[in-house]
């Protein structure tokens, strides 16, 4: 299959097209997803609708290798996993991929990356190796342009202080952060950020601090930093493509990144808007691994496209960007 340009899709029509393309080849050369095709008795070739298309289990990035290609990989990505619990792990063909896909998305959401500041306080994810948020951060910091973009893990005094100088400059700035650092820091320098700032998390306390729901968090960072919305980054290590939310919490896609909602009772069925059940994504970044997913994930979609986390499957490990329940 030729490297195709997801980024340049301009219709549903052009999203099934794509969708079923990268279905065949996947069902072919991903010898993973061909067996478990084959296990539930599902003749690709008849698959002609992607209703019809079956979603890989999450899970099974923890036990198996998901590649459709038989080359040696770019680069592993690896999920943020508590002790004891197996971690996912991606095998990317091209960097080049992933690269195309976070910075098309970046553009389409907030504009040029070069107008902003980037301030990441993810101490979880720089304290480990392998983290795709790390790798997509860091590009976007590079990107940025901007001397006092950076990372940050426990040095508070140090961001704070480049807080100051961004708001007297009226640099327009994102502070990305996971969400129990992002609530250590406002503790600590409670303050009134200008309105070109925009504070965004990534979920997860991660053992650090008692789990809240999501509105509690974003209420709180609100209140503590003085901005009137959190955003939100939706992603996960499985996933080359991220959603993003401006506002309580609903979540929207790039045009080659869908949310389709099953049922709980019977995964293959599919429910309508505004009903909960579990998540399933086409991402057509994930053209060298699998683009089709069952994640653990609840939620629901709306009618004007978005979507919304409502939290987890009970018997499900927490994962590095888990949403709880709201």
């Amino acid at each position: 299959m030729q490297k195709h340009d997801f980024t340049s899709l301009n219709s549903d029509s052009d999203f099934k097209t794509l969708a079923l393309k990268t279905f065949s080849f996947q069902a072919k050369n991903n010898l993973v997803y061909k067996e478990y095709l084959k296990l539930l008795n599902v003749i690709p070739e008849k698959v002609d609708d992607i209703k019809k298309i079956p979603f890989l289990p999450v899970t099974f990035f923890k036990t198996h290798k998901i590649k459709s290609f038989k080359t040696k990989e770019n680069i592993i990505f690896i999920s943020s996993g508590t002790t004891g619990n197996e971690t996912s792990k991606h095998y990317v063909k091209d960097l080049e991929i992933y690269k195309k896909s976070f910075e098309s998305a970046f553009k389409l959401f907030y504009g040029n990356i070069s107008d902003y500041c980037i301030l990441a306080l993810l101490p979880s994810y720089l304290e480990r190796n392998g983290s795709s948020l790390i790798y997509m951060v860091n590009e976007l910091i590079k990107q940025s342009e901007n001397n006092l973009s950076d990372f940050y893990i426990n040095n508070f005094d140090e961001l704070n202080n480049k807080l100051k100088i961004l708001s007297k400059n009226k640099q327009k700035t994102i502070l990305l952060g996971v969400s129990f650092a992002l609530m250590d820091f406002s503790e600590k320098y409670p303050q009134k950020l200008p309105n070109n700032f925009i504070v965004m998390e990534t979920g997860g306390m991660k053992g650090r601090r008692k789990e809240i729901t999501r509105n509690e968090l974003h209420k709180t960072l609100c209140n503590k930093l003085g901005v009137t919305t959190i955003h939100s980054e939706y992603g996960m290590t499985e996933l080359l493509s991220q959603a993003y939310s401006k506002e309580n919490g609903i979540y929207y896609c790039p045009p080659w990144m869908k949310v389709i909602i099953r049922d709980t009772y019977d995964p293959f069925s599919c429910l309508p808007n505004e009903k909960t059940g579990g998540i399933n994504i086409i991402d057509l970044a994930n053209q060298y691994s699998c683009s089709f997913i069952e994640t653990q994930d609840l939620g629901k979609t709306y009618n004007d496209g978005g979507f919304e986390v409502m939290g987890r499957f009970d018997n499900s490990q927490i994962r590095g960007c888990n949403i709880l329940i709201s």
